[in-house]
């Protein structure tokens, strides 16, 4: 059995592998995959919201070219009655929103493609939309689960009303989010090969995606194949951020375009304004946050509300108020999620689902609380620091929350802040400061991953399985754990990763993937040492199965950290910067420092991008994203990045898996809105309870010119 105690490369920062060969071009990601005579797909995309199409006329644009094939849903294979709504494309000629595929043109150049589309005429017969999420709603009903189906949507212990009743302080809030898009460096693309081999249907998609084996499990069946059949090849991936977890429209319909042109090669890659319908986003959300508490500071009682958006043809229920059931101790507390229909796309995962929005209406709440306590609102964090985790009663794996908040005070120079606000005014900017808590749970029940180990010439190896590397550096750790648990050097040992047709494993999703991936390994090279020995011949090899940690059941396990922001607000203008942000992380053992680093400094900018810019703004009159491009949806920009700085205590957690490691991906961005929110308050006295923050929130609620009669700088 492996031990941890000789690590010689886990712990180091290593440089990414990978790293030449995308700075200098010749990594090919899936488009750029080498392909044979291809043909490019355009889409036809509705320009209503619901209704649907009643001609689609193609004549003018099935003569621009001879190469020109125009796919629609009187032409297009037909799919399974059961398949999922979302991924039934061209079967027939309803439409359930803005954007929707209704065909495609495919043609000999991606010009010629596009311009066939354009040529063609649609006809529609709409319907009354409705996408305006509401409190109110008449059709707002209560999911039974949460996120993929693993949590209960409501919880409750205790009487909440009672915990209220008693507090010496109670608050009845209400914030709300935007929607928010993933908008990665790399949109959404796949090229599409489909053969008859001796009869039998084959695909192959050289695809985008956070797990090959995912696309390949969930999508095979829907176009009629068996898994065997489909070959998923993904070796790089330019981002995704949850958008690449699962199936997504655009692989059925580049699926059935290539079916049309067996043996032909078609290449799908979305534009930056299509990755905006039809790829997953995170819904916008209206919560309601009621909090008691004594006069020392003590909890009486903790109710979280989230009202959601999710498709009227299909369901996807963001676990918002989830992380409010164990960050703080409190004899009372309730949690539920209700969901709205809507003739939109259907929301889905995106970079700590439910954690990023949740933890912006909780920490802001708590920071509330504090200032009408007259606590510090670290002080008051820490009062309620539970002994085991509140929701399920089991010891927590590790926690170390309140080392988080009481390192990075120091580190941030807490002690010397005034907690007065609107009371520091320099150059014309009043500033301030604020912290927020930050959780990410170790996600559950999830299937475990496989792992082969080869033995190659020259006392080389090759470890082969399905991961992703989605420009985290997972290649990298992967290597490093692997020279590690077979004692050779760096490059004695391949790592190879991005196909379904290696050992199958766990998607690159919820902070999952090193914890998983890593067990397979190690269970792999044990299983080879003791099949092997030291002194393999060539071409032994094992593969090795290994599944979640077997104290999960026993524990409570969860990445913890602590967000602390200092703004800027501009007395005259209102225009608020971020100065600086600190995040420091409970996060386990930390394989390779300089990706980690990466990791959860570009999670808490997404964070920051969270908290002042990003908007998905809806026309209700058309049920259209219409900021749906990188020059009107604003994401963090270099301009925008202050100083920032992330570390970590670096402890493994004995109970999470054998390394230790907790997993980083998510928790960066968990509490960064919040942090700056605060301290948006602190510097104006003006609180913000809807995102993203703006100039105009400082004049709606208070004039900014009011000076006070002290000023410090």
């Amino acid at each position: 059995m492996t031990t941890t105690a000789d690590l010689r490369f886990v712990g180091r920062s290593i440089e990414r592998l990978d790293g030449p060969a995308k700075v200098t071009g010749t990594a090919p990601y899936a488009y750029e995959q080498p392909v044979s005579d291809p043909l490019y797909l355009y889409p036809l995309r509705s320009t209503i919201a619901r209704g649907r199409v009643t001609c689609l006329d193609t004549a003018d644009a099935s003569a621009v070219h001879e190469s020109v094939r125009i796919l629609t849903p009187h032409n297009a294979h037909r799919l399974p009655d059961w398949a999922p709504a979302d991924l039934r494309v061209l079967q027939d000629d309803s439409v359930a929103y803005h954007g929707q595929f209704v065909g495609a043109a495919i043609a000999s150049t991606p010009e010629v493609a596009r311009h066939a589309a354009e040529l063609v005429r649609i006809s529609y017969q709409p319907t009354a939309h409705d996408t305006q999420l509401r409190v109110d709603h008449p059709d707002r009903y209560a999911p039974e689960k949460v996120l993929d189906g693993s949590l209960v949507a409501d919880v409750s212990h205790g009487d909440l009303d009672a915990g209220l009743i008693v507090a010496d302080v109670a608050l009845d809030l209400t914030y709300r989010t935007s929607g928010e898009h993933h908008v990665a460096m790399e949109p959404n693309t796949t090229v599409a090969i489909w053969n008859v081999i001796e009869g039998t249907d084959h695909l192959t998609l050289y695809d985008s995606n956070q797990g090959a084996w995912v696309i390949q499990a969930f999508l095979a069946p829907v176009l009629g194949l068996d898994a065997s059949q489909l070959e998923v090849i993904s070796p790089f991936v330019g981002g995704s951020f949850g958008s690449k977890t699962f199936p997504r429209p655009l692989h059925v319909l580049v699926a059935l375009a290539a079916r049309s042109v067996p043996g032909r090669p078609v290449k799908f890659a979305l534009s930056r304004q299509h990755t905006f319908v039809g790829t997953a986003y995170r819904t916008p959300t209206i919560q309601r946050v009621r909090l008691g508490a004594r006069w020392d500071g003590t909890l009486t009682a903790i109710g979280h509300d989230a009202v959601e958006q999710t498709a009227r043809y299909g369901e996807f229920a963001e676990p918002t108020a989830v992380s409010s059931r164990m960050l703080y101790a409190a004899p009372a507390r309730s949690t539920t999620h209700r969901l709205v229909p809507l003739d939109v796309c259907i929301p889905g995962f995106m970079r700590a689902p439910g954690e990023a929005p949740g933890s912006f209406a909780l920490e802001s709440a708590m920071d509330e609380l504090a200032v009408e306590l007259g606590i510090d609102p670290i002080e008051l964090r820490i009062r309620n620091e539970p002994a085991t985790d509140p929701d399920s009663g089991r010891p927590f794996s590790s926690r170390e929350l309140v080392w988080c908040l009481r390192e990075g005070a120091t580190r941030f120079g807490w002690p010397e802040r005034d907690p007065t606000p609107r009371h520091r005014l320099k150059d014309g900017w009043w500033i301030g400061t604020g912290v927020a808590s930050a959780s990410y749970p170790r996600q559950q029940h999830f299937p475990p991953s496989s792992a082969t180990v080869r033995a190659l010439t020259n006392d080389r190896y090759r470890v082969e399985l399905a991961a992703s590397d989605l420009g985290t550096g997972a290649l990298t750790i992967l290597t490093q754990i692997a020279a590690d648990l077979l004692g050779v050097e760096l490059g004695s040992v391949e790592v190879v990763i991005g196909s379904s047709s290696l050992p199958r494993a766990l998607a690159a999703a919820g902070s999952m993937g090193t914890a998983s991936w890593s067990e397979a390994i190690i269970a792999a090279t044990d299983t080879f040492r003791a099949t092997h020995g030291c002194t393999p011949v060539v071409g032994a090899h094992v593969t090795a199965t290994a599944g979640p940690s077997a104290d999960e059941k026993d524990f409570a396990m969860h990445a913890f950290g602590a967000q602390f922001a200092e703004v800027a607000v501009h007395a005259d203008t209102g225009e608020i910067r971020t100065r600086r942000l600190l995040g420091v992380f409970d996060a386990g053992r930390v394989i390779n420092p300089r990706t980690a680093r990466s990791q959860l400094v570009g999670g808490m900018i997404m964070g920051l991008s969270m908290a002042l810019h990003e908007h998905s703004v809806m026309d209700h009159r058309y049920g259209q994203v219409i900021n749906h491009d990188l020059a009107s949806y604003h994401v963090a920009a270099h301009a925008d990045i202050p100083e920032i700085d992330a570390v970590w205590l670096g402890t493994p957690d004995p109970h999470y898996n054998t390394l230790g490691a907790k997993g980083i991906a998510e928790i960066g961005i968990v509490g960064v809105a919040a942090a700056i929110a605060n301290a948006a308050y602190h510097a104006t006295g003006v609180r913000v309870r809807s995102l993203p923050i703006t100039l105009d929130n400082f004049f709606t609620a208070a004039s900014v010119d009011d000076r006070p009669e002290v000023v410090a700088s």
